[in-house]
């Protein structure tokens, strides 16, 4: 899987870059550059809705290690789900098929054997 999928950041525009978007939400951008951000986030409703809901953090300062614990929490749960998927997956063995072919055979030519002796 690519790495960029579990990046909680990482589907923004292709003009915001992460930093700019913490110093964005950090109130640390000029006015110029906050009004660009703005604009782009309207273009892009899944980017406006993540910057709200990362707004809302109390503590503004923190959110670098908020992104970085969801990011970290993501690609875990990512990886336990990938490890129970293989785990479940079930191996067919190829001595296993020629074992059914062969019980099948054999059954075959029972009932064959059977429906002849009957006949006779």
């Amino acid at each position: 899987m690519k790495e960029n999928l579990k990046d909680i950041l990482g589907h923004l525009p292709t003009d915001i870059d992460r930093e700019t978007l913490l110093l964005y939400l950090q109130g640390k951008l000029p006015d110029e550059k906050q009004h660009e951000v703005e604009k782009q986030l309207l273009e892009n409703e899944f980017a406006s809705d993540a910057v709200e809901g990362l707004q809302q953090v109390p503590n503004k300062q923190k959110i670098d290690l908020i992104v970085d614990q969801l990011n970290r929490d993501l690609k875990k749960k990512t990886e336990r789900k990938k490890i129970y998927r293989k785990k479940r997956q079930v191996g067919v063995d190829s001595w296993l098929i020629i074992f059914i072919i062969f019980i099948l055979l054999l059954v075959a030519v029972s009932y064959y054997i059977i429906h002849q002796t009957m006949r006779s």
